[in-house]
């Protein structure tokens, strides 16, 4: 059984992915979603996934606490292993996500199920941890970003006990590391986020400066050097902003603010397809990631994977976890973090370059085959469903 925060989620397309990629090798995975999944997502497989994913938590604050009725009484004074590795606000928080975790074994007891995998390391992995414990299956998760910095909670626990963590980079693998020293590479195998490749197939170069950002409109993004980057481009230049989040009217204001609102469209949410189809258009596709005030920062971003496979020239922010995806000037080009000066100079030298783009694009397609395909990684991942059975 997979948990997830919202599963399925439109943004988090590495989840559902995983899900239905099993299923069609034959491997039986039902779902659970801590809160109530995303509907009306355009696709009839996401469509059905959200029917059939079991709840773990109704809606609102009632339903939070009303979940735990659903667990087993012994339940509620079992010993919560990580409850003091948390901020002591946060204990009534990490005491009812355990409880649902047993509420959720008491749901789907009779389901047969034989492992409990989450994704995500904070909420998601605590209800996952506590179910597979009522249910005396394994455990594991994918950590990914907010999830390891920011929003941290009980880590130490859960990977002590779970059969294995899937580590989406080698940063990954040593970060856990450093918490708990030891683990084996058995224990943190890598599994990457993958792309299905026949999906992002590669498109005909785009000739017209049009360039693409895609994510959440969060400050880790960078969205705001972006913007600010485009009053040193051409005039000609054009920019489509994918998605939706807070810093969305902050953004906006500052495409009036440096005046370059009349050539970025803020597109909000659109799904995977629809992102597919603009990747097709684009000169150049755009992620100037960093790390954020509050120590948030981006593991490495799907859907960077995603333009490289569908073979459009990227440039990113040069963080070390996007470093195993991007090869500076090899795959992409990376540049510094927040620094303005340097993503205008490397954005206009390649709307002016399409061989260069071209030659990157290629390079970066290769390197998602080799490494980030969806194939290659749910044999990893079925590699070590298969060792947490046997006991490795």
């Amino acid at each position: 059984m997979y948990v997830g925060a919202q599963l399925p989620k439109r943004s988090e397309t590495f989840v559902y992915r995983e899900v239905l990629g099993l299923r069609e090798r034959g491997v039986a995975v039902s779902v659970a979603s801590v809160n109530p999944p995303e509907s009306d997502l355009d696709d009839p497989a996401l469509d059905a996934l959200a029917r059939e994913a079991v709840p773990v938590y109704g809606r609102g604050a009632r339903g939070k606490v009303a979940v735990t009725l659903d667990a087993p009484r012994a339940a509620w004074v079992r010993p919560v292993r990580g409850l003091f590795e948390t901020t002591p606000g946060y204990w009534p928080k990490y005491w009812l996500q355990s409880e649902a975790g047993y509420a959720l074994a008491h749901r789907v007891g009779g389901r047969g199920i034989t492992h409990v995998h989450a994704h995500m390391a904070h909420v998601p992995s605590t209800v996952a941890m506590a179910c597979a414990a009522a249910l005396d299956v394994p455990f594991s998760f994918t950590g990914h970003a907010a999830d390891l910095f920011r929003d941290r909670s009980a880590l130490r626990t859960k990977l002590q006990r779970a059969a294995f963590v899937a580590c989406i980079s080698h940063w990954h693998r040593g970060f856990y590391r450093t918490v708990v020293p030891g683990l084996t590479d058995a224990q943190l195998p890598i599994v990457r986020c993958g792309v299905d490749l026949d999906d992002f197939a590669p498109v005909a170069p785009v000739v017209v400066p049009r360039m693409l950002a895609v994510g959440r409109l969060v400050a880790k993004k960078g969205f705001d050097v972006l913007v600010r980057s485009m009053a040193g481009l051409p005039a000609d230049t054009m920019l489509t902003l994918v998605g939706d989040g807070p810093e969305g009217p902050a953004l906006r204001a500052l495409a009036r603010e440096v005046g370059v609102e009349e050539r970025i469209t803020f597109a909000g949410a659109l799904p995977n397809q629809a992102v597919r189809d603009l990747m097709a258009h684009a000169a150049v596709f755009v992620l100037p990631c960093r790390e954020a005030a509050d120590g948030d920062r981006d593991g490495i971003p799907v859907v960077l994977m995603e333009a490289m496979a569908r073979g459009v020239c990227v440039v990113s922010g040069d963080l070390e976890t996007i470093r195993e995806l991007v090869t500076d000037n090899v795959g992409g080009v990376m540049v510094r973090p927040g620094a303005v000066d340097e993503l205008t100079r490397a954005l206009a030298g390649l709307l002016t370059d399409p061989p260069r783009r071209a030659s990157l694009a290629a390079a970066g397609r290769e390197r998602v085959a080799e490494e980030f395909s969806l194939a290659v990684n749910l044999d990893r991942l079925q590699r070590a469903f298969a060792g947490a059975r046997t006991g490795r």
